[in-house]
């Protein structure tokens, strides 16, 4: 057994296809299958359900994965815990984040950045059950989004909360002028107004979702979209309103579009920056947490 060997095996998990994950691991598909069958033999376990294509993984190979991904984890974070003894802090970080958070990435990559420059980025959005599966799956080093503390404690995360400053609604005036005269908004305020959000599967839009609810109103989503840039265009041109944690978008962007705190209950999750544990958690990760920290406690 060696590492390419389990490197393979979690390329394989990702990309679900023999081809991809021989392209992923910058080989021949009979180099990877050859490999692959070779680490079955030592094992003595079948690990891979084969058909024609790669058909998921047998119990057994559920197994050995999970212990391949923790190998491969610390085998990688060695590599650049020797490339930063040389070199300093530089490499790609992989960033899992949620669309819609109490935070700006790029402002705080940029702060980030201010002291680590070398250090280069590369952001995966996803939802807020797949950033935690990301997590515990080593896919990504770090994760931003809307997480159950409780949750996290018991998984041995490191995770440094970020501030709830409340919703708000976006809006373009020339559009919407009524909003003007608000200096907040309650839900029975927007019932009626036409609103671009997140699709259904996010967290926040769930969220959303079940405040109006609980309120008994229903709301009218004129444009869904897994793409922010989309809801701000249709915000921008009238076609709607978007709902949005105080924060999140960056204010000089958006110029022409206002905003108004919106009256809701708070969110049942906590937004928070997270990565694994001390001593499992990737150097590149641990100094970018350290950082976010120190940024956060700063103000």
């Amino acid at each position: 057994m060696d590492i390419k060997q389990l490197i393979y095996l979690c390329n394989l998990e990702r990309e679900r296809h023999f081809g991809r994950a021989a392209e992923a691991s910058f080989v021949s598909q009979p180099t990877l299958s050859m490999r692959l069958k070779n680490l079955e033999r030592e094992l003595g376990l079948s690990l891979i359900n084969r058909s024609n294509n790669f058909d998921g993984f047998t119990a057994e190979g559920e197994r050995v994965l999970a212990w391949a991904r923790e190998i491969v984890s610390v085998y990688q974070g060695l590599k650049l815990e020797v490339e930063s003894l040389k070199h300093g802090v530089n490499g790609t970080l992989r960033i899992g984040v949620v669309p819609q958070c109490s935070v700006s990435l790029p402002l705080l990559l940029k702060m980030v950045s201010d002291r680590y420059p070398q250090l280069d980025y590369r952001v995966a959005v996803l939802s807020a059950d797949q950033l935690l599966e990301a997590l515990n799956s080593h896919t990504v080093d770090v994760g931003i989004g809307f997480f159950e503390l409780a949750t996290l404690r018991e998984l041995h995360f490191q995770a440094e909360s970020l501030t709830d400053n409340g919703v708000e609604l976006v809006y373009h005036p020339a559009h919407f002028p009524q909003l003007d005269n608000y200096h907040s908004l309650r839900l029975e305020d927007i019932a009626a107004l036409p609103l671009c959000l997140a699709e259904p599967t996010r967290y926040f839009r769930r969220y959303l979702d079940a405040s109006f609810r609980e309120a008994g109103l229903t709301q009218r989503v004129i444009l869904e979209s897994t793409s922010i840039f989309q809801l701000l265009q249709g915000v921008q041109v009238g076609l709607g309103c978007l709902i949005s944690p105080v924060g999140h978008l960056l204010p000089d962007m958006n110029p022409d579009l206002h905003s108004r705190p919106l009256a809701i209950a708070p969110m049942a999750r906590h937004a928070a920056v997270v990565v694994a544990e001390p001593g499992r958690a990737t150097p590149l990760a641990q100094h970018f947490f350290d950082e976010v920290r120190r940024i956060l406690s700063a103000g």
